[in-house]
C-alpha cells in the first residue's frame, strides 16, 4: 500500500505550500512511503484527485484544494483532517496503516485493549 500525496508545485499561496511541507515531512520523519503526485505539472493527477474526493469532503465551491492524502485509491483526507489525526496520535489509522510497535499510536491502541 503506498500512501499518494496530491500537492501543487507551483501554489501561489503559501498556506498550501506549508501544509504540503508538513504531511510530506512528517511522513518522512516516521519513514512512512508515500508519492508525491503533482498536480500542477500532471493533468492526469489533477483530475484523478478532483474526480476521487468525496462529494461531503469537497469545499462548497470551487475545487478541492491540495494536499489531499490517499491510500492507493481509498481518500484518507486532506491537510485539516490529517492535522486532526496527528493532534490525536491516529495518523497510522487514519491513513489505514497499522501503527508500528513502540510508536504513540500503538500504546494509545494497547491501551484502549487493555480496559
Amino acid at each position: 500500500m503506498v500512501i499518494k500525496v496530491y500537492i501543487a508545485s507551483s501554489s501561489g499561496s503559501t498556506s498550501i505550500k506549508k501544509q504540503q511541507q508538513d504531511v510530506m515531512g512528517f511522513l518522512a520523519a516516521n519513514k512512512i512511503e508515500f508519492e508525491e503526485c503533482d498536480i500542477a505539472a500532471n493533468e492526469d493527477n489533477r483530475k484523478w484527485m478532483r474526480e476521487n474526493v468525496p462529494e461531503d469532503s469537497r469545499p462548497a465551491t470551487g475545487n478541492p484544494l491540495p494536499p489531499q492524502i490517499f491510500n492507493e485509491e481509498r481518500y484518507c483526507g486532506n491537510y485539516q483532517a490529517f492535522f486532526d489525526a496527528r493532534e490525536d496520535n491516529a495518523v497510522y489509522a487514519f491513513l489505514g496503516l497499522t501503527a508500528p510497535p513502540g510508536s504513540k499510536e500503538a500504546e494509545a491502541l494497547a491501551k484502549k485493549e487493555q480496559q
